[in-house]
């Protein structure tokens, strides 16, 4: 009864958001660019072209109207990241997984073609890299987080050698499937870094896919297949966690424990680990590696009042509001909230953001808590998932009726065919705040 519950929904989520679209006539939006170098006043800037802050002018631009929202953000293509797996895994293009900038940019805000440069808090005004000056009542940051390739030896001058891919940049991740597909056997390797990542699912989630090819196409055989993680655990949650580590020993897939990487030899196709409990470096020999690059808050913010100590915008768990400047709110990757980063994340935060700045617009007090809600779709083989859902306390936050840390076929149905169709039509619309809603229906209203 429950799995066919479950499957119901999943099949029956795609036409549901197709009818609470827009339009198909408002996908190409013809909003108002000022001029580089002008000064502007906003009732709301929003900081940042991603999934938060597209959701977010969505919704302050139905509720403030024309010319009163701003969006800041330099880039012609928007990307549903979470898509990357999937075609590092060679089930989706690299095409499938973004759509040009103009074309999900709500019509009723001004897009600022350009990046932040300066914020000044105190004054209510953000510097852009055109010369624009842009002045608001209230402020979004949502400009998710860096990359730094850079910060492993090698890097990224080993992606031009054969055998390299990273999921984790638009650049990079074709060659992941590449170097899938022109694998024949001995050593692949797997990293996570010794840093907050988006995602932190991610880098094993292409393990799996990995070894999954290669089992259909009778390399497996001849493949040694290591997780190098600088993690102390396979994942965060305790349930999901033993899950995976029976998954990765029945499997043969060898799990390495706090090797963090810090250099990439190419041309001997080595990878050198720092053991972070003894500060050993370990050389691996590689014929084929992934890497999830080291990651961190961009400078911009790191140097401005709105950064707390590491560089993260600085606000409370709970609330998103700053804990300095109240008319400041942040979400997402940039965001100090001590959750995984992932677009799931962003669903709940975006809608416990936009109901407490709503009421500090009005005078009153945000009254609206964030518990940390977040999702890991725990990709396992090309047609099975395992969906993590959790909180800040690490525990299991389930929506559907059934077990979710079981391998199932509707979990990957609703990770590679659903989900999209929600990012693209609810999130970036403004029309989905997670699936808290769900998750209580499906419980007769028990539970969070």
């Amino acid at each position: 009864m429950a799995c066919s519950a479950l499957r119901t929904v999943v099949l029956t989520t795609r036409p549901l958001l197709q009818f609470r679209a827009a339009p198909a006539g408002a996908l190409h939006f013809s909003t108002t660019t000022p001029a580089a170098g002008e000064k502007k006043h906003y009732k709301l800037c929003i900081v940042g072209g991603g999934a938060a802050g597209i959701s977010n002018g969505s919704k302050f631009g139905r509720k403030l109207g024309q010319g009163n929202v701003c969006i800041v953000e330099p880039s012609e293509v928007h990307y549903y990241q979470p898509m990357w797996t999937l075609v590092g895994g060679g089930v989706k293009s690299l095409t499938q997984s973004g759509k040009a900038m103009a074309d999900v940019m709500p019509q009723t805000v001004d897009w600022i073609k350009a990046g932040a440069e300066e914020f000044s808090p105190e004054n209510n005004l953000v510097r852009c890299s055109d010369g624009t000056e842009i002045t608001y009542d209230y402020l979004i940051v949502a400009m998710g987080l860096q990359l730094h390739y850079e910060k492993v030896k090698g890097l990224p001058e080993a992606f031009q050698y054969d055998g390299v891919g990273s999921n984790f940049s638009s650049k990079y991740v074709e060659k992941t499937f590449r170097a899938i597909q022109d694998f024949k056997g001995g050593n692949a390797i797997f990293t996570f870094p010794n840093t907050p990542i988006k995602c932190a699912g991610a880098p094993q989630k292409i393990m799996y896919l990995a070894d999954d090819y290669w089992t259909r196409n009778n390399v497996r055989d001849k493949a040694n297949i290591s997780y190098n993680t600088a993690l102390p655990v396979v994942f965060g949650v305790k349930k999901y966690a033993a899950i995976l580590a029976d998954l990765c020993q029945r499997r043969n897939l060898k799990i390495n424990y706090r090797h963090n990487l810090v250099e990439v030899i190419p041309d001997k196709k080595e990878a050198v680990f720092e053991h972070l409990d003894t500060g050993d470096k370990i050389t691996f020999p590689y014929d084929m590696i992934h890497i999830t690059p080291p990651m961190g808050p961009l400078e911009v913010l790191k140097k401005s009042p709105l950064a707390d100590s590491v560089g993260w915008v600085d606000v409370d768990k709970q609330t998103l509001q700053h804990v300095r400047y109240p008319n400041v709110f942040s979400t997402g990757d940039c965001s100090s909230l001590p959750t995984s980063k992932t677009a799931a994340a962003v669903a709940a935060q975006c809608g416990i953001l936009y109901n407490n700045l709503s009421a500090i617009m009005d005078s009153q007090e945000p009254g609206k808590k964030y518990d940390g809600y977040t999702s890991c779709p725990l990709v396992t083989s090309r047609g099975k998932c395992i969906l993590a859902e959790f909180d800040y306390d690490l525990q299991p936050l389930e929506t559907f009726p059934v077990d979710q840390g079981k391998e199932r076929r509707t979990m990957w149905h609703l990770k590679a065919n659903v989900m999209p169709e929600i990012y693209w039509t609810g999130l970036l619309k403004g029309r989905w705040a997670g699936p808290g809603f769900y998750r209580k229906a499906m419980r007769l209203g028990m539970g969070k």
